[in-house]
């Protein structure tokens, strides 16, 4: 699929072998000119791609072409540096767009990911997937359908954004904030529920500070997920460090892992945050895990309608108990 930043789809080309990856797909398009592909690219374009172009960029690189992908982890590295977290989150805000031209063509019924068609039928399959892309690029609105100044001025936000440190990161590792230790002066909050100073936040907040609402359409069923028995996380406090709260969240992916999560507020604002999750160092928007906390304490406890995701089991009987 090669589709612009509205979401307009240029061409689909193949359909490929199951084993070709990314790479090895966009290299023969090249090489081969397919649909005379050269010619629609010209010198000081961006590619904005996934990480599996990434034997690829050369070959761009030699046609002028200049490619943008998220960052890669260093050897033995754990979690992202400030910079290259804010970076893989600038490319992710352009590529999504990507992810939403195929998710349209995938709800023909045709084209479903469990769909299995006959062999007979491969001759045409990529015919059938141009025409469904056809169809969508007449009828279907853009994905993307802001004003250029309004675009312009988020644009600029981001890029300023992408090249801050992490002071809250930097905190914690200069005053060792990491040891939520009794010596240490934290204390696991007597009400986690409760904290009285947290800023209060509305939607619109929550998307400027996620910058997206991806990591919000997480939020609920995340927090539900990952709440205590009585609805609470367990949230740690410091005397020493008023307007300052330390988490501990379990991981989306790996059940034996809980990160911790740092996050500084003041009356009425978000000022800081920080997490030990791969990408939780960035400052162009929230990790999931440090938007979930967020979500909950601005949001969610001070909206009934709020509630995230029920547990259905309630409505269900047990014959086994009495």
């Amino acid at each position: 699929m090669v589709v612009t930043t509205t979401g307009y789809i240029v061409s689909v080309l193949g359909p490929y072998v199951g084993k070709n990856n990314d790479a090895s797909i966009l290299n023969h398009i090249v090489n081969e000119n397919v649909e005379e592909f050269r010619h629609w690219i010209q010198e000081d374009d961006i590619a904005v791609v996934d990480r599996g172009f990434r034997d690829a960029v050369q070959l761009l690189k030699d046609l002028g072409v200049k490619t943008e992908m998220p960052s890669f982890l260093g050897p033995k590295e754990k979690q992202f540096k400030t910079n290259s977290a804010n970076h893989s989150r600038l490319v992710t805000k352009i590529r999504w767009v990507v992810e939403s031209a195929n998710g349209r063509l995938k709800n023909w019924k045709y084209l479903e990911i469990s769909r299995v068609i006959p062999n007979s039928q491969i001759p045409y399959a990529g015919d059938y997937t141009r025409i469904v892309a056809a169809i969508c690029n007449k009828y279907r609105s853009p994905l993307i359908a802001g004003n250029d100044e309004d675009d312009l001025l988020t644009a600029a936000r981001l890029i300023s954004m992408s090249r801050r440190e992490n002071l809250l990161q930097a905190r914690v590792e200069e005053e060792g904030l990491d040891h939520l230790t009794k010596s240490s002066g934290w204390a696991l909050l007597s009400e986690p529920g409760v904290v009285p100073d947290f800023s209060k936040l509305d939607e619109s907040d929550l998307r400027t500070l996620t910058v997206g609402v991806y990591q919000l359409k997480l939020a609920p069923s995340y927090v539900q997920e990952h709440l205590d028995e009585h609805g609470n996380f367990d949230i740690f406090v410091r005397e020493q460090s008023p307007g300052l709260l330390c988490i501990k969240i379990q991981s989306r992916h790996m059940s034996a892992i809980r990160y911790k999560c740092w996050v500084g507020y003041n009356e009425g604002a978000i000022n800081g945050w920080y997490c030990k999750c791969k990408s939780g160092a960035r400052v162009v928007g929230m990790c999931a895990h440090i938007t979930a906390v967020v979500w909950h304490l601005s949001y969610q406890r001070h909206d009934v309608m709020a509630r995230g995701v029920r547990n259905w089991t309630d409505a269900l009987i047990d014959t086994a108990e009495p």
